[in-house]
């Protein structure tokens, strides 16, 4: 089981976050047993953190189209496109999730595909999986983000619902694993601990197998879990 601290994409997505905040941020992104996976930051502070963290191998992660998952696709893609200008690594952009439980089962598709084409290599979608209780729908939605260009699935943005849940989580790994191609699940929203993480890596070998999970195709995405690994790192 890879250690926690490497897939973690250390997030602060607060509206009273200041630059000093995201530098701090930043410096803790390096700990004394090894970089984290990436730091997530609101859109205004994308260029604070591409220069922080400027030659450390942390990537720079944002956030697009957040936290409410609008049906704007070309407004989506210009703000990706201007944030991967900015200097970010990855996007995490909000599926119009609420679109598609009102029917309109196109939606997902045309905002991811409209948003790859701008961030080919590290798109996250955002399914919003503790918003609604429809595992069938919650399926069709990471299906169509796959294949319309999402290198990641994520459960939330933590702004809404009860957050990421084991169950959520298997429902995107098996469509991961189902995808003829590659691409990673993220879990966000709740998770805390050493103890949660765990719990969601357990899922991960169970579903993917062995030696699957890395930086590369699984992160955690949160404030306080770095805490947490680092207290009780053996």
């Amino acid at each position: 089981m890879p250690d926690p601290i490497s897939l973690l994409d250390l997030t602060s997505l607060n509206d009273d976050d200041t630059a000093a905040v995201i530098d701090a941020l930043c410096v803790r992104a390096i700990t004394p047993v090894g970089p984290v996976a990436a730091v997530c930051v609101l859109p205004q502070f994308v260029a604070v953190a591409a220069e922080a963290l400027e030659s450390t191998g942390v990537r720079v992660a944002t956030v697009v189209n957040f936290p409410a998952g609008e049906n704007e696709p070309e407004a989506a893609a210009r703000d990706t496109a201007s944030l991967m200008d900015e200097g970010a690594d990855e996007v995490d952009v909000v599926a119009p999730w609420r679109a598609h439980l009102a029917g309109d089962h196109e939606a997902v598709a045309r905002l991811v595909a409209a948003c790859a084409d701008e961030c080919p290599a590290h798109l996250k979608v955002i399914l919003e999986t503790g918003s609604h209780h429809d595992a069938t729908a919650t399926r069709a939605m990471a299906d169509a983000a796959l294949q319309h260009g999402a290198a990641f699935l994520k459960t939330s943005t933590g702004k809404h619902g009860r957050g990421a849940d084991l169950a959520g989580a298997r429902i995107l790994l098996e469509a991961v694993r189902a995808h003829d191609g590659p691409a990673g699940v993220k879990i966000s929203g709740g998770v805390r601990t050493r103890a949660d993480a765990e719990a969601y890596l357990q899922l991960a070998e169970e579903v993917m197998g062995m030696a699957w999970a890395s930086p590369y195709t699984f992160r955690f995405g949160a404030s306080t879990l770095l805490d947490d690994l680092l207290a009780t790192r053996a």
